[in-house]
């Protein structure tokens, strides 16, 4: 054996299960069955984002439909959320033990069995324990449609590959608000369980068609990284659990969330500890150690945090500010995501002849500039003034998810393909995750930090305070208030709601400033990244 061999790190379990054999990997040559399984592996990809949208912004309905709290409702969302985490980084150990081919489609029929029936579901119990079956079965098809690209195309054609991904994991997120909120206003929130059925279907025939029957590999359950999967599994599941539910519990405030938090840092540290003494190891950890797929990851991390965490800040801007019903905010929402149904043909060519590096410095610069576009909020700041943002953000999206996987996957061998694919994916959904999070506190303390400081200026001492009170009070005294004392306190609640106001206007400006800051973060790390070479990133073969 050689020194370059013996120096090589085993493969992952993960790793054995990506060696799909791809049609050409040398050649240019792509057959049609192949471009099949990519289009439609990545359609399984994008319903499966588009689901997580859709249901967000139909929540309210959903739970007024089956009975349940305000509190409770949001673990409709949060159960499908914990099992699509936990089952990405096991997506491709399960495909290498049934096959791709059968745990794809079964997963795939799975998927569509259990939406369609999250429609009948009549208790709050219910809906949760098929929200997170639908969501393991969901899970699967984000990373295995990424494994799919890197695994059955030439590096020729990976421009054009994950070009045709970036619609799912870019697209769908901008045009599920909008889809949410029509058919749950227009049809009832029963109907956006079936907005998957149609196009689902035709997945299921592409897949059947395209994807070539593989011996399964039974024997790999006996050999399976048990101990990683167990800790994993927990870790992942605690730490998602304390993401959703740690605002409406007071953090650290809450023994429950200080349990789940002191188990997710002892199990995943225990994970990490499994991977990296294991031989042949559930994950390859070893792969964030190479400069450009670590400095990657961080940046789809962060670019997860932006983009997840804005389909959450602005319906919340412009739902409690502007009073936009569901349907109302999908209509400015679905300007993130048209604009790149029109861009997205073109990428293929321009990174062929744009270094992958500059394309995605570029997409984080434009980012930041159009997530700064929308900090000047005030009470005339709606939808359509969030046009220009919105088209500069789906301009951006677009520059930046593509040639980052490029960047990510470059120099890539094909056996840690399965690694590679379960950990990109797996961090940018941990940073919609955390962004949610962390914009979901960070508005609520800078809201109370100006609430306070405003509070603090408007007093009986003041001039201009005595003469706002009073003009209100007249106000209510000619509009039907025969009482001088609550026209009065019709006066101080108004001018408190004011304070309120004016507060929220502000502390969604920080928040909109500090995620442009972190943003500023992915654009240091793209910036250390090594140049890549055309061959490695897919570009034109030589």
């Amino acid at each position: 054996m050689s020194t370059a061999l013996a120096t090589l790190p085993p493969p992952s379990t993960l790793d054995r299960a990506a060696s799909l054999r791809p049609a050409a990997l040398t050649g240019d040559d792509v057959s049609f069955r192949t471009w099949v399984a990519v289009i439609g592996s990545t359609l399984g990809a994008f319903l499966a984002v588009l689901n997580i949208q859709v249901v967000g912004a139909s929540l309210a309905d959903i739970q007024g439909g089956i009975g349940a709290g305000i509190d409770d409702g949001g673990w409709i969302t949060t159960s499908y959320l914990i099992a699509e985490i936990i089952v990405i980084p096991l997506s491709a150990w399960f495909a290498s033990i049934f096959s791709l081919r059968t745990y794809l489609l079964a997963s795939t029929i799975l998927f569509l069995g259990l939406t369609a029936a999250c429609a009948s579901a009549q208790t709050l119990g219910q809906m949760i324990v098929i929200r997170a079956a639908q969501g393991f079965a969901g899970g699967a098809l984000i990373p295995l449609a990424f494994t799919i690209i890197m695994t059955k195309l030439p590096r020729s054609k990976y421009p054009a590959g994950l070009a045709i991904y970036s619609i799912a994991v870019v697209f769908a997120p901008s045009i599920g608000p909008a889809l949410g909120g029509y058919f749950s206003d227009t049809f009832g929130w029963q109907s956006i369980f079936f907005l998957s059925l149609p196009p689902g279907l035709v997945m299921l025939a592409m897949l059947w068609y395209a994807l070539e029957p593989e011996p399964r590999q039974l024997q790999l359950l006996r050999q399976g990284d048990w101990l990683g999967m167990f800790t994993m599994a927990v870790g992942l599941g605690c730490l998602e659990t304390v993401l959703e539910e740690g605002e409406k519990n007071d953090w650290f405030g809450s023994p429950f969330i200080v349990r789940l938090a002191v188990i997710a840092v002892l199990s995943l540290g225990a994970f990490i500890c499994v991977e990296l003494k294991r031989k042949a190891p559930l994950l390859n950890l070893r792969l964030l150690a190479r400069r450009n797929f670590g400095l990657s990851t961080c940046a789809n991390f962060i670019f997860g945090f932006s983009m997840f965490g804005w389909i959450y800040l602005i319906p919340q801007y412009l739902s409690r500010m502007q009073g936009y019903s569901s349907q109302q905010i999908g209509g400015v929402m679905i300007w993130i995501g048209l604009p790149q149904l029109l861009l997205i043909p073109f990428l293929p060519k321009i990174m062929r002849r744009v270094e992958s590096r500059w394309l995605v410095v570029v997409g984080y610069t434009l980012y930041i500039a159009g997530s700064l576009l929308a900090f000047h909020l005030s009470g005339d700041f709606s939808g359509p003034q969030f046009l220009s943002s919105s088209l500069v953000r789906a301009l951006a999206q677009v520059m930046t998810m593509a040639p980052l996987s490029a960047i990510a996957i470059a120099g890539i061998e094909h056996e840690h393909a399965g690694s590679a694919s379960a950990l990109f994916n797996a961090m940018r959904n941990m940073g919609g995750a955390v962004g949610i999070a962390v914009i979901q506190t960070f508005l609520t303390k800078r809201e109370q930090f100006h609430s306070a400081i405003l509070s603090s200026q408007v007093t009986l001492l003041d001039e201009s305070t005595r003469q706002r009170l009073d003009h209100l009070t007249r106000y209510f005294l000619s509009s039907g208030v025969s009482d001088t004392a609550v026209a009065y306190r019709d006066a101080v609640v108004a001018v408190a709601g004011d304070i309120r106001h004016q507060a929220f206007l502000l502390g969604f400006s920080d928040t909109i400033i500090m995620q442009s800051a972190v943003l500023g973060l992915g654009l240091a790390a793209v910036l250390l990244v090594r140049k890549v070479s055309s061959d490695a990133a897919g570009g034109q073969a030589h």
